[in-house]
């Protein structure tokens, strides 16, 4: 996932539920770093964490390989309408993309920007097959539900 790294991505999907043109500081968005460090921001907290990739074919982990749902206790993800083809397009990088705990400020905001928070923090808080393809990275959480970012502009990225 090189080509994440160093970017800042906006997400302009969480869940399957599309965001609004709300204001600019309430659209979450997650930085990768090349050192394993994730940051951002949920909406309304600012948010840190860890990140590992571990793309299919291969190990991110050389200890063993990477966990497919069934070891991960939870039922395969359902078809996310071609995100995830049999035969990926070349150029395509799909894997599992786990995230370690996050730590997030403790602000308050509206009860929408709460809730689309929530379900930003509930997608980091699981692994998810990840799909890097035509400039956009495709989160898919464990019930088949799609999360969508793009690169945010230049100079929003680190």
């Amino acid at each position: 996932m090189d080509e994440v790294v160093g970017r800042t991505w906006r997400f302009t999907e969480v869940a399957g539920v599309p965001l609004d043109d709300g204001p600019e500081r309430a659209h979450p968005a997650l930085t990768f770093s090349g050192d394993g460090q994730v940051y951002g921001t949920g909406g309304v907290n600012r948010l840190r964490g860890t990140w590992s990739f571990a793309p299919d074919g291969g190990d991110a982990d050389p200890d063993g390989p990477a966990p497919d749902d069934a070891d991960l206790g939870r039922p395969a993800p359902a078809d996310p309408g071609g995100v995830e083809p049999d035969d990926p397009a070349p150029g395509t990088r799909t894997g599992t993309l786990t995230f370690g705990p996050m730590v997030t400020t403790l602000m308050a905001g509206t009860p929408e920007h709460m809730a689309r928070e929530r379900a930003v923090l509930d997608l980091l808080a699981h692994p998810v097959r990840a799909t890097v393809a035509d400039g956009a990275l495709v989160l898919v959480d464990g019930e088949g539900r799609v999360s969508r970012l793009l690169p945010a502009p230049a100079e929003e990225s680190v």
